[in-house]
């Protein structure tokens, strides 16, 4: 084995050993593919639920209490809810991962190849600015490492109900996600332009805000139009703790087998998903084009 691990490159070794950890975690979990299977009455219930996707109802299934909104109306408030809980949660990790980035970005807190730092930049750059990015980092993983949807039980525990819980469940992760991703893209970006910028005599500030956060600025807004598709889709799962997104309709009407409805409601959320995908794909165009 580990003489057929050194004939190949760095590259196979690498997908050997994934899917090696991959065979023998599916051996660990007795994963059976005949258990995928599904029973006469899992097949039938199966093609009653696919079979309603060529007929999305327009109208509800079953008569509605007196006073409920038309089915389509409905289904554009859902939209409407789901896309502002989703701006406004991105938007608020989108700040938290712009400060969270540059403080754990090592380029901000490098020494200066030109030498144009007093003493004290440099005596700060040695021993805090390590200590303020493994800091940063650190509170970055622990932001990352919780999915949204634990945040928002915590949150469901802590506050209750209401509009922040979701928000700050999809702020919280997303903000880590945030400064991790921007953080490494200011640290890969080249440093040419810094260079030239503080020889010019230009501050440390100066230096990164002309010279380092320009060159990544277009992959770090690309990044941010792809995190909001992203923030569309958790906002209407978040609907299923409650919040009134698309999420919070679509649950009764699976529950009570409307199937239906429930493929108007998944064909509104894909609608809005492409739609957020093309934007955010004519962004990027225009940005890194």
């Amino acid at each position: 084995m580990t003489r057929l691990l050194k004939s190949v490159g760095p590259r196979s070794r690498v997908l050997f050993v994934v899917v090696f950890v991959g065979a023998w975690a599916a051996w660990q979990l007795e994963l059976d593919p005949r258990r995928l299977i599904p029973s006469s009455a899992g097949w039938k219930k199966a093609g009653e639920f696919f079979g309603a996707a060529l007929a999305p109802a327009v109208d509800y299934e079953e008569p509605p209490p007196a006073g409920t909104r038309a089915l389509p109306l409905k289904v554009a408030a859902a939209i409407w809810q789901t896309v502002a809980f989703a701006a406004v949660a991105v938007g608020l990790a989108l700040v938290a991962g712009l400060l969270l980035g540059f403080l754990a970005s090592s380029a901000w807190w490098e020494d200066d190849p030109v030498g144009g730092h007093t003493r004290v930049h440099r005596t700060l750059h040695r021993f805090f600015g390590p200590a303020m990015v493994w800091t940063t980092r650190g509170v970055i993983v622990v932001a990352r490492s919780v999915h949204e949807l634990l945040w928002a039980v915590l949150f469901l525990c802590a506050i209750g109900l209401n509009a922040a819980t979701a928000i700050l469940a999809i702020a919280i992760p997303y903000a880590g996600v945030f400064a991790k991703v921007f953080s490494e893209m200011i640290d890969e970006s080249p440093r040419e332009a810094a260079y030239a910028i503080r020889g010019s005599g230009a501050g440390p500030a100066q230096v990164f805000l002309f010279g380092l956060l320009p060159r990544a600025l277009p992959d770090m807004t690309a990044y941010a139009c792809y995190r909001l598709e992203c923030g569309m889709r958790s906002s209407a799962v978040l609907g299923f703790f409650g919040i009134q997104t698309l999420g919070y309709y679509l649950r009764p009407a699976f529950e009570e087998q409307h199937y239906h409805e429930v493929w108007t409601y998944l064909y509104a959320l894909m609608a809005l998903v492409i739609f957020v995908d093309w934007w955010s794909a004519m962004m990027r165009r225009r940005l890194l084009g």
